[in-house]
């Protein structure tokens, strides 16, 4: 009796441990763990403060922050050396650094091509095209050019090197639109670079410089208040943009500069990398966080506050686009003599 009680006894027991054990088993594997960061993220800007690019990234900073879209924080730094070259080789430079991304303009071509700096996007791995940053024929509002037409032709009349154009940079986006305009109208203007397109419109309100191609984000607080005013934008389409940013414009007022009859356009990206040498999930992870941030309504506002083409591209279609914009960036380089000397 005895014996049939410790055998029944030690049956339940085991059973019981084996169940026990089994149910252990079950809860104690994790689901599979994606990648996220373990300590802060360097978010790097590659140009100066108060441009269109620190703008995004502190806007993409604050909208993260807000929707509680990161466990640690993001900080932006500001490495704008060499026309945006410091910013590039420092991500080039952080191989296999997945807590490290970097925001680009057109200057991830034109900064190795006008500097010669060792350096090609290809060194990084592309996380996503965020947008297209737009660009604004921008005059001071006390002049009395009522259109890009009439501003043009007031800067022929006055002979070359006679009105002064700001931009941010040299050899970079502004000054390549400024090259192209002046092909394109057989005028000649002095380029005065900044290091910021916040410097830029500052000093366009304080009549120091006759105009700018400020992008629409650079320049808005200065239009609004009636400061500046928008003759063109260089693109074949007018910016879609309805509500009215003045008392009595919207971006969709704004012309396009081929309706001025100024044959040129030009769009710029607004691009998320990380450093080369990262794994499948650490991309995954950054993919999934932009495209959070592109679905919040602060993000929505933004865009249509900056007049910016949200264009969206991750993955081939990113990478397809990003080789067609480098050849694309070499012609206009090549044509406005702004190539490296070899």
């Amino acid at each position: 009796m005895i014996k049939e009680f410790i055998s029944h006894s030690s049956s339940g027991i085991a059973k019981a441990t084996a169940g026990a054990f089994a149910a252990v088993a079950l809860t104690a594997t994790p689901a599979f763990a994606a990648w996220e960061p373990t300590k802060p993220v360097e978010f790097v800007v590659p140009a100066g403060t108060g441009g269109g690019a620190d703008q995004m990234a502190r806007l993409i900073q604050g909208v993260i922050i807000k929707n509680k879209l990161m466990k640690e924080p993001l900080i932006v730094v500001n490495r704008s050396g060499g026309a945006g070259a410091e910013g590039f080789l420092d991500v080039k430079g952080s191989k296999g650094d997945p807590h490290k991304i970097i925001i680009t303009l057109s200057n991830l071509f034109t900064t190795p091509m006008a500097t010669g700096v060792p350096f090609n996007w290809k060194e990084m791995t592309p996380v996503a095209m965020l947008a297209l940053d737009q660009f604004v024929l921008w005059t001071n509002a006390e002049k009395p050019y009522k259109s890009a037409k009439e501003y043009i032709d007031a800067v022929k009349a006055a002979g070359p090197g006679k009105f002064k154009m700001g931009g941010t940079g040299s050899k970079q986006e502004d000054q390549i639109i400024t090259a192209g305009l002046e092909k394109a109208t057989g005028t000649k203007f002095i380029y005065i670079p900044y290091k910021g397109g916040g410097e830029v419109a500052v000093q366009l309100v304080g009549n120091h410089i006759d105009s700018t191609v400020n992008n629409p984000i650079e320049a808005v607080s200065q239009w609004r208040a009636g400061k500046l005013k928008a003759q063109c934008v260089f693109d074949d389409q007018r910016m879609p943009y309805k509500a009215k940013i003045t008392e009595t414009q919207s971006w969709n007022d704004i012309p396009t500069c081929k309706e001025a009859g100024i044959p040129t356009d030009y769009t710029m990206l607004r691009g998320i990398f990380m450093p080369a040498g990262i794994t499948a999930d650490q991309l995954a992870y950054y993919v999934d966080l932009f495209t959070k941030v592109r679905a919040t309504a602060e993000w929505k506002d933004y865009m249509e506050k900056g007049a910016f083409n949200t264009s969206f591209k991750t993955g081939n279609d990113f990478k397809t686009w990003l080789e067609a914009a480098e050849k694309q960036h070499a012609t206009l380089m090549q044509e406005a003599g702004f190539m490296a000397k070899k």
